[in-house]
């Protein structure tokens, strides 16, 4: 039986993604994301828990997440958790868990600077433009099955 690795986080951008380009022109985008947890302790007060995450998006979706992701923002994230080790440039071993996203969408009020809704869902790559998608539209009465 397989397991199942899977991470759904919603949280606040704690910088600008940062991307990076690749060998082959592979893009990654890594950022960080804050997640609040609010709790009243026994003594009635109420607490703030904060936890920060490491996200890594690769392609199309690192892409996506330059262009449209800033700091302050909230997204929804789903993706899968991994670690890795390596050594530093003292040669000391350094370990890092990071979550990888395979989806994230944009929450929040509209964008007032690029006119965009924030609430687009997003995959792995991007979706094409409207004209593009207009031209490829098949109608239903012309379906082969």
């Amino acid at each position: 039986m397989s397991g199942v690795n899977k991470v759904i986080l919603v949280g606040y951008l704690g910088k600008d993604p940062e991307i990076r380009h690749l060998e082959a022109n592979t893009s990654v985008a890594a950022f960080t994301l804050a997640t609040t947890e609010t709790y009243t302790n026994k003594e009635g007060k109420r607490v703030d828990q904060t936890e920060w995450h490491n996200v890594v998006a690769w392609r199309g979706l690192a892409e996506i997440a330059a262009k449209y992701l800033q700091k302050g923002k909230q997204v929804y994230i789903e993706g899968k958790i991994r670690s890795r080790s390596y050594d530093d440039k003292d040669g000391n071993k350094r370990y890092v868990t990071e979550i990888v996203a395979d989806t994230l969408t944009l929450l929040g009020k509209k964008d007032d600077q690029n006119g965009q809704q924030s609430d687009e869902r997003t995959t792995g790559t991007p979706k094409p433009d409207d004209q593009l998608a207009e031209i490829h539209r098949t109608p239903a009465d012309d379906l082969p099955f």
